[in-house]
């Protein structure tokens, strides 16, 4: 084989490590990182061949299915339930690599007023109702929040646990106010993001992607993790509120 062919045949089978047969790989994620999956898939898939399908649902819902034998390939979670995970044999150890960190912000229905959050405390008071998920890994942050802030008590009546993401809790109009990750409220129709949460209550989700410990395509799962992890992915994450932590 001439040399330059050789070189050329070498450089396809490197490329993101593309295998002489295309994988199939199944992929469940958190929903906030819905956005960027549904963008950078595509794009993986196109670049190494391999195909991809996705499940997205609240952290703690895949956390239980997987915990009860559900089969995937690649998990992207919260850093700590991939390490619990891994803890129980559920994934393999050290495979968990950081692919985004997501900030907390507040979601309106697409033309309402966009409240004043520099003064959050007063923005939740005036609100007539206050939404997040019950299930969602971001949860436990906010119930803190309100604790820090003093205001437990008087925003129970108006606080409300949502099946969904706060920001299709807004859309239906289920809630005024919607508080969730950011990157869960930008591709969410009939809803706009009223802004990040200050940086002195900001609180984020640092979300890990890892292997099944039962993967039978482990070589193109970490090849689809270095996608993910790729300063090429950087743009995709930046326009969904989120970055590479």
């Amino acid at each position: 084989m001439p040399a330059s062919r050789a070189i050329a045949a070498l450089f396809a089978f490197s490329l993101f490590g593309i295998q002489a047969q295309a994988a199939e790989l199944k992929v469940v994620s958190t929903t906030a990182f819905k956005g960027v999956l549904e963008e950078l898939g595509p794009q993986f898939e196109k670049t190494t061949e391999n195909k991809v399908s996705f499940a997205f649902a609240p952290t703690v819902v895949i956390k239980t299915q997987i915990e009860q034998g559900a089969a995937f390939d690649v998990a992207v979670l919260t850093s700590a339930v991939n390490d619990g995970l891994a803890a129980a044999g559920k994934i393999v150890p050290d495979s968990g690599k950081t692919v985004a960190r997501a900030g907390m912000g507040v979601a309106v229905a697409n033309g309402a007023a966009k409240p004043d959050l520099s003064t959050v405390k007063q923005a939740l008071l005036n609100a007539k109702s206050i939404g997040f998920n019950g299930q969602g890994a971001s949860r436990a942050g906010f119930e803190a929040l309100f604790a820090k802030l003093g205001m437990t008590d008087v925003l129970a009546p108006k606080i409300k646990l949502l099946q969904t993401g706060a920001p299709e809790g807004v859309a239906r109009g289920e809630v005024e106010l919607g508080l969730g990750p950011v990157s869960e409220i930008i591709p969410t129709p009939g809803v706009q993001v009223a802004g990040f949460l200050p940086a002195e209550i900001q609180s984020y989700l640092v979300l890990t992607a890892a292997i099944s410990a039962s993967s039978k395509e482990a070589a193109a799962a970490q090849n689809f993790i270095k996608f993910l992890t790729a300063p090429s992915a950087l743009p995709v994450l930046t326009a969904k509120g989120m970055d590479q932590g």
